[in-house]
């Protein structure tokens, strides 16, 4: 028997390439199985439904995402590098596909159909990335480094909006550099150096 926890990281990493490829509706447990290689029970003894896995997936999606936020603060203090980082991240996890859309995001388009706690834990996820945003716009300001034409929360949102539909674009056409294509000017307008 292997280690319960990896298992249970088998089954979420699973999870999470399923839902990112055809979304909460598009796997069954009997996918699951077949790719990790256990049986349905197994999977039923980590999560015992479909929701508490996904809410486990979204919730562990935020952690990590607010680890990783944290990490790149920790190494660039420019509130426009950071914006151009985050943009870079997701730039490079669409070319290489290692992660071609934010769960989140993809999630978001489902909320009317998904059960109630794992749309709470979305809609958390989207309100910490708003928060993080919106902080880095109104450092940018305070230090004269991006030149919002809005306010600052306002700006966060247009730019998170911004890169999820770029996220949607680049897979609608198939074409991994749309996400920049549609992300660059983002920068471009933003920054207090014209």
């Amino acid at each position: 028997m292997g280690n319960p926890s990896s298992t249970a990281d088998d089954i979420l990493a699973c999870a999470r390439s399923l839902i990112v490829a055809g979304g909460y509706n598009g796997f069954s447990y009997a996918d699951i199985a077949q790719v990790v290689g256990i049986r349905k029970p197994s999977i039923h003894h980590h999560f015992p439904s479909k929701a508490d896995l996904v809410r486990t997936l979204v919730s562990r999606y935020r952690e990590e995402s607010e680890a990783g936020l944290a990490q790149l603060e920790g190494h660039v203090s420019d509130p426009a590098e950071q914006l151009r980082a985050y943009l870079g991240f997701w730039e490079k996890c669409i070319t290489d596909a290692s992660l071609s859309f934010c769960v989140c995001a993809l999630l978001a388009s489902e909320l009317p159909m998904l059960p109630e706690r794992v749309a709470v834990e979305v809609k958390a996820h989207f309100r910490f990335l708003s928060a993080w945003l919106t902080s880095v716009f109104e450092r940018g300001v305070q230090q004269g480094r991006l030149q919002p034409t809005s306010m600052p929360r306002f700006e966060a949102e247009a730019f998170m909006a911004t890169v999820h539909g770029a996220m949607l674009s680049a897979r609608a056409y198939g074409d991994p550099k749309m996400f920049a294509i549609i992300t660059a000017p983002l920068l471009d307008r933003l920054s207090a150096q014209h």
